[in-house]
């Protein structure tokens, strides 16, 4: 019989992925500084968990580098790529040393990058939990057909909220305190989140 899978993220078995959040696609990605600014929240729970943590910049020399809005990540192993996927060989190494199970993943652009990155993970069978109010496109119709197909596919498509709550699992978790402004403060407000519900997508 086969094993239903359930998407637990586990603590120790948890790697966060930043893909591209750059400045030079500022201008063009719908809603850019609330997904950055909601990758930030997750960057900030990364931190307090001591989560893995994976950036990618798309050619730097020409697109700028990650924006503030994401926060400090100088905890983070950074990588520059020139391909969509995160998935670089040096990435999945990193990803067998960590034993990495689940993948949480923001950024831009949904229909390119992360689904690239999402068709990779799963490859490797890895889960990975997109975060809707986390990740953009130039077009909102990418946007959600993108997510529609990356669950499909296999991926699971959740919000900033759900990821902070499952993370922590029980208010006597002993960093809980730390994390609570992060589930206090809530995600910037947007329509990010219209049309993805189960009956939509």
């Amino acid at each position: 019989m086969a094993v239903r899978r359930l998407g637990r993220l586990g603590e120790k078995s948890t790697s966060l992925f930043l893909c591209d959040m750059q400045e030079k696609f500022r201008p063009s990605i719908m809603y850019f500084e609330e997904i950055t600014q909601t990758a930030g929240r997750l960057n900030e729970l990364s931190k307090i968990l001591n989560m893995p943590t994976i950036v990618t910049e798309q050619y730097p020399k020409g697109l700028g580098h990650t924006v503030s809005e994401v926060g400090d990540i100088s905890h983070a192993q950074r990588f520059e790529k020139t391909c969509f996927t995160m998935v670089l060989p040096e990435v999945q190494k990193v990803l067998v040393e960590d034993k990495t199970k689940s993948v949480i993943l923001c950024g831009i652009e949904t229909q390119a990058c992360i689904m690239k990155t999402v068709i990779d993970l799963l490859d490797l069978g890895v889960d990975v939990h997109v975060v809707a109010d986390a990740v953009s496109s130039r077009s909102q119709v990418d946007r959600l057909y993108g997510l529609a197909t990356m669950r499909q596919m296999g991926a699971f498509i959740t919000t900033s909220e759900t990821v902070l709550l499952q993370m922590m699992g029980d208010a006597a978790h002993p960093k809980f305190r730390q994390a609570q402004k992060l589930i206090r403060t809530s995600a910037p407000d947007s329509q990010l989140l219209q049309g993805i519900g189960g009956g939509a997508l």
